[in-house]
């Protein structure tokens, strides 16, 4: 079993920055691709960020490349999202996952409130 604990998030103002961290427990996840996704009020969970197991490979959604930077310490079993020059429009619960033998894991999420 997998549990993922994200932290980090809060109330910043338009322009700001926030760290995010996804720790996990109960297993090694140093062998899995990971990624951070977020969910709106009235809308559907989207994809935001994907870091490959290595770190080496990154992905980014259109609307955050640039001012998101994904980011992995295997050995602490823990994956980071450092958010940047915030928008009002990236307000949402932020939440990690991992796909580990065909079954995703998620954590509980944590908000992000940007005020403008």
């Amino acid at each position: 079993q997998v549990q993922l604990v994200e932290s980090g998030g809060g109330l910043v103002q338009a322009g700001g920055s926030l760290r995010l961290s996804c720790a996990a427990s109960g297993r090694t996840l140093s062998r899995y691709p990971m990624g951070w996704f977020r969910q709106a009020p009235g809308k559907e969970r989207e994809f935001v960020a994907g870091i490959s197991w290595s770190g080496g490979s990154t992905d980014y959604a259109n609307s955050v490349k640039g001012r998101f930077t994904i980011s992995r310490d295997n050995a602490k079993n823990t994956v980071y999202l450092q958010m940047n020059s915030l928008k009002p429009e990236d307000t949402a619960v932020y939440y990690c996952k991992v796909r580990v033998m065909l079954s995703d894991y998620w954590g509980q999420g944590t908000q992000v409130t940007v005020s403008s």
